[in-house]
């Protein structure tokens, strides 16, 4: 694209004739007590993250903009961003990854020449959100579009831009120290699984990320065929083996994206990241392979075989939130169920 004959300014162009307006902005006290108060308004990370997105894009000018932290799990996850889509996103995540682990800022000009986070096509200039001399996160700006230079904040402007991200980040530190302490709490007591309300909340989460960025998010819901008849037969301590052994089944099947839950009783749920309802579908066929092969209390010398009926549910293409997804899996599910047992069925738009 061209603008008078002339083509678009890029990324670091930008940022190279903003540097003076910019180090006017960040200069202003008044501007780092009402980002800071505005930070620490909230424990919830999202919110955090959403306004530092904010108040970058006043500042810079990015086509996209995103601020990156580590989950409960150690993976690196958009907390917020603007203007990503599915193309940046995968991106400025492994952008985000590097800066994490080194503790650096990271600046190209063009991703797919850049070893240390290798992406689309693109610029970006990622800067390190630090607080208590740690990182916490990670704030990405970046653009489809190559630089002709590599895109950089003069020093004078990055010693301003890190001390007025620091309050942003000791609230976020807060919120990211909050969320894992909660993560304490939300766990199966018996399976070591995430329980159904870490499980609810993760999904409704995932489900707003997913409509912000365009990305598919898919859930696997799967009961045990024919559990009860081990309680039946061979009592509920059997039985709790038996959901002990299935989880870790599960759980071994689950990608290190993917989160998985004890939904109720003999249910289990899988949340799926960035994937489609195929994706979803094989991972819900390797669930069923894997129990179906397993023997069960072996141990105790019963070598049991249970199966599992799957359903698969996929955010837009069948539902438009979280609440609508669990429904369309689990009426999947009793599909299966209800044709047999031992079988994956993706849920269909009514």
């Amino acid at each position: 694209m061209t603008y008078g004959g002339s083509r678009r300014p890029d990324l670091a162009a930008r940022l190279r004739r903003g540097q003076r307006a910019l180090k006017g902005r960040l200069e202003r006290p008044e501007s780092v007590l009402a980002l800071l108060r505005a930070a620490h308004d909230t424990l919830d990370p999202e919110s955090i993250g959403r306004l530092v997105v904010a108040r970058a894009d006043e500042w810079f000018k990015a086509p996209a903009c995103g601020v990156f932290a580590a989950d409960l799990d150690g993976h690196v996850v958009d907390l917020w961003s603007k203007g990503m889509g599915s193309a940046l996103t995968p991106a400025a995540i492994g952008v985000a990854r590097w800066v994490l682990a080194y503790g650096r800022e990271l600046a190209s000009a063009d991703l797919r020449k850049d070893s240390r986070a290798a992406g689309a096509a693109g610029a970006v200039l990622a800067w390190p959100l630090r607080c208590r001399a740690q990182m916490v996160g990670v704030l990405v700006m970046a653009e489809r579009q190559v630089s002709t230079q590599v895109p950089h904040l003069t020093p004078a402007v990055g010693q301003l831009l890190g001390v007025m991200l620091e309050g942003p980040a000791l609230a976020l530190d807060n919120a990211l120290r909050l969320r894992r302490s909660e993560a304490l709490s939300v766990t199966d007591d018996l399976t070591q699984l995430y329980n159904s309300r870490y499980l609810n909340q993760v999904l409704r989460r995932e489900a707003k990320r997913a409509s912000r960025s365009g990305r598919p998010l898919s859930l696997l819901f799967l009961d045990l065929d024919g559990f009860k008849g081990v309680n039946d037969n061979h009592g509920h301590q059997a039985g709790s083996t038996a959901l002990v052994e299935a989880a870790a089944v599960i759980r071994r099947c689950a990608r290190e994206t993917d989160m998985a839950a004890r939904f109720g009783g003999d249910e289990f749920a899988i949340i799926l990241p960035d994937t489609g309802s195929e994706g979803a579908a094989a991972v819900g066929e390797r669930v069923r392979e894997r129990l179906a092969a397993h023997l069960f209390l072996a141990g105790s010398g019963l070598n049991l075989r249970l199966t599992a009926s799957v359903g698969v549910a996929t955010l837009p293409d069948m539902a438009a939130s979280a609440e609508e997804l669990v429904r369309a899996a689990d009426m999947a599910m009793y599909q299966v169920k209800d044709s047999g047992k031992n079988g994956v069925r993706i849920a269909q738009a009514e």
